[in-house]
Parts: C-alpha cells; structure tokens; sequence
C-alpha cells in the first residue's frame, strides 16, 4: 500500500492524471468536512458572543460610572456658577453703596416662628458691631444681634421682635415693617386708614433710627385691609430678600455709628427689638478672644 501510494503520488506530480480523481473525492467529502466543521464553528460563534457580552456588559458599567460622575461635576460646576452670580450681585451692590461694605457667609440658620437668627463667619476681628445692617442684592436682611471674635449673630426683618422704620416710595408715607416669624411674611403697622396704601407699593428703609441709612428697599406691599373697628390699616408686605434662601451677605458700615469693642451681652437688642432670645443650639461654637 505504501509503495501504491508512492507511485500514484509520482505518477501525479509528473503528468498531472489524477486531478480529475482529486477533484471528485473533494466534490464528494465536502458535506461531510461542512458537517464536521459546522459544530467548531456554532461554538467559536458563542463563545464570541460570550465574550462580546461580557466587553459590552464592562464598557456600559465603565461609561455609567462616566456619566455618574460627570453629571456630578456638572450639578458642582451649575452650584459654582450659581454662587458666582449670587456673588457677582453682591459685589455689584457693594459697589453701588457709599458705605464700606463686606461680604460674609452664613454658618448657621435658625428659622424657628419665635427666633429668626443667622450666624454670619464675621465677627469683632472683622470690625463688625452690634446694630450692624445686614443686607444682599435685593434687600435688607436684618441687623447683628450679637458678635464674637470671629462670628456673629444676625437678626432678621422676620423675627418678631425686629421693627424697621421705613417709607413708601410712591408716597413717602412712613411707618414700621415688623416681623411675623415667617420669612416670607412683614406687616407694616400703625398707619391710619385714610393713609394712601397699595398692593405693590415699595417699602426702603427711612434713615430713622440712625441704624439703617436711607433709601434701601425692604419689602413690597402684597396686601391692605381695612378691618372694622381697627384704627389702623392691616398691611401685609413680602421681603425681597430671600432671607429663607441667601448663602451669603453683605455687612453694611454707616456713618454715625460706632462700633462696639466690649464684649456684647444677650440685653443688648437692635433697633426695635424687644428682647431677643440668647442664640440657641444652630449656633457654632464661642470664639476665644
């Protein structure tokens, strides 16, 4: 066999007689090379598909956790670029005022019906001083209550001991906005009923008092009633200072009026206030002189 072999692989080589013979064995054996081959090949198929699944499966979990933390980055760029126009304003308004003013953070919120206080990151280092108008791009914020060596305690318009004497500017009729423990909420007291009183009048602050200087709005009349039997008009009036909302403000110096050096004591009120409680738990820790 082996010499038939050797000599049908010469006789080939040299003349070339046996293609046909070549040919028709792989006409015949091809089916059955497709029928041996076919199981190899479904298997690499799925193994392929396996191993594409398991790329696809990593890829999306690497390009979520992606998108994970670029949606971080931008919700911190939109808070970055939110605090620059809040800052911005500030500085805006700083600019426009004659007075020296600075800018502080708040550091502590309590919004409490009875308490409406703020803990500002100034203090007596910073030259701030009892009675000191607090105020933002919109607005008035409030007055310091109380300072520390490097914090502060502010009261707001909206805490119902606070009282602000001011003027409308359509009629420049006077009066007082107090507050109600609702940051969103003044009343204008003590103005008699024949008074000429709008919805939407603005309210500024007056300049009485010696505190707050002139012409600083405050708050725009939302509602006037006149009830029977009262001598006075009711007057509801809003803030336009976010004073629930504002991250940072502006400590306004005025002439006239001296900073306090000593240490201040919880008796020492703002203007119109009528005994404020002594800061409770929402405030940091006392500075050490």
């Amino acid at each position: 066999m082996i010499l038939l072999g050797l000599a049908l692989m010469a006789l080939d080589h040299r003349v070339n007689e046996l293609q046909v013979v070549r040919s028709t064995l792989a006409t015949i054996t091809y089916p059955l090379q497709v029928a041996v081959d076919a199981p190899v090949r479904a298997v690499s198929r799925v193994l392929d598909s396996f191993t594409s699944r398991e790329d696809l499966i990593t890829e999306n979990r690497i390009l979520r956790s992606e998108n994970a933390e670029l949606r971080a980055r931008q919700l911190r760029f939109e808070a970055l670029q939110l605090e620059n126009d809040r800052l911005r304003a500030l500085l805006s308004t700083a600019e426009q005022a004659e007075e020296r003013v600075e800018i502080a953070k708040l550091l502590a919120v309590d919004l409490d019906p009875f308490r409406q206080q703020i803990v500002l990151n100034k203090g007596r280092r910073d030259d701030v001083y009892v009675g000191q108008p607090v105020i933002n791009a919109d607005g008035v914020i409030g007055q310091v209550l109380s300072t520390r060596l490097n914090s502060s305690i502010a009261l707001l318009i909206s805490d119902p001991a606070h009282a602000l004497p001011v003027l409308s500017a359509r009629t420049g009729l006077r009066g007082l906005v107090v507050g109600t423990g609702n940051p969103q909420r003044l009343e204008m007291r003590h103005v008699p009923l024949q008074e000429d009183v709008e919805p939407g009048d603005l309210l500024l602050t007056s300049g009485l008092g010696g505190r707050f200087p002139a012409d600083y709005p405050v708050a725009r009349v939302v509602s006037v009633e006149r009830l029977q039997g009262q001598p006075f008009l009711s007057i509801e009036a809003e803030p336009l200072a976010a004073l629930d909302r504002s991250r940072e403000v502006l400590l306004l110096w005025t002439d006239g009026v001296s900073p306090i050096i000593d240490p201040i004591t919880v008796d020492e009120t703002p203007e119109g206030a009528t005994g404020s409680q002594a800061p409770g738990p929402a405030d940091p820790a006392p500075d050490h002189p």
